[in-house]
């Protein structure tokens, strides 16, 4: 019986640790790629309390009106002083209005941060239209820099006309920021791994 050779041997292991490495750089690529598709599937559907993104201002407004609260939270590991610049607004259902909140870097260091956000009621969510929003974008603040991010929105008049939001009076805006390392690109992983199949 033919015994496999050292040199196949080693083309063998070759081969192992090349497939090793590109299913770590696939993997990678799809968890990177998870949190972008999950947050469009919430802005399209309105799940979990996440808004939705469009593109263009309502064109119809009605004349009842509706109270919209914001919220702003920072975590603990994030040295922001975050918040809005009005508590709450009262709008006409279908009118486009623009909220300010301001975020500053108490650190003596940049930091970065990024917002996640929800609308409650959360059947209220999917009615709740942002045209422009800072959400889901890291945003890095040099020590003691101060910045306005602007939302703008519309709540859909289809609200009223559903069972479960008609009767909504009151919806509440609310954001986190969360302390983000810098983004590095994927490629620098790819590099890695293409590098390190050339010496095997």
């Amino acid at each position: 019986m033919t015994q496999p050779t050292l040199h196949n041997k080693d083309r063998s292991n070759g081969a192992v640790v090349a497939a090793c490495l590109t299913f770590v750089v696939a993997m990678t690529g799809m968890a990177y790629a998870a949190v972008p598709l999950y947050d469009m599937f919430c802005r399209v559907t309105g799940y979990n309390g996440t808004t939705k993104r469009v593109e263009q201002a309502s064109d119809v407004i009605l004349d009842k009106t509706i109270k919209v609260t914001f919220d702003a939270n920072t975590a603990s590991d994030l040295p922001w002083d975050f918040k809005p610049v009005q508590r709450q607004i009262e709008i006409r259902i279908g009118e486009t209005v623009q909220v300010d909140f301001t975020a500053k870097n108490l650190a003596s260091k940049p930091t970065t941060g990024q917002a996640v956000f929800n609308v409650t009621p959360m059947a209220a969510a999917a009615y709740f239209n942002k045209v422009e929003c800072f959400c889901f974008t890291e945003t890095t603040l040099k020590p003691g820099e101060e910045l306005k991010m602007p939302v703008i929105f519309f709540v859909d008049p289809e609200i009223v006309k559903s069972v479960e939001t008609k009767d909504i009076r009151t919806l509440t805006l609310s954001y986190t920021f969360y302390a983000r390392e810098p983004s590095k690109p994927l490629v620098s992983l790819k590099t890695t791994a293409d590098e390190t199949d050339k010496r095997l």
